[in-house]
């Protein structure tokens, strides 16, 4: 699988996910929020691809309200 064909797969779950949160009531959430939430575990590098999956899937609405909430208090 190339580069390219990778970050297709990770945008599509991310935009699963926050389609999924949408369903929950939260009606503003990207995909790109849900991809900058999950990647900020990921500064010394990249994880395997099956926990990367798997942050992405497992993420809960409460953990990315925080995130939320944490990143507009630092802008």
């Amino acid at each position: 699988m190339s580069e390219k064909e990778l970050m297709r797969c990770i945008e599509d779950l991310c935009n699963i996910k926050a389609e999924e949160f949408r369903m929950y009531g939260y009606e503003n959430v990207t995909g790109e929020q849900i991809w900058a939430c999950v990647s900020e575990n990921y500064r010394r590098g990249w994880p395997r691809l099956n926990r990367l999956v798997n942050d992405i899937m497992s993420l809960k609405a409460n953990r990315f309200m925080n995130w939320l909430m944490l990143s507009v208090y630092k802008d």
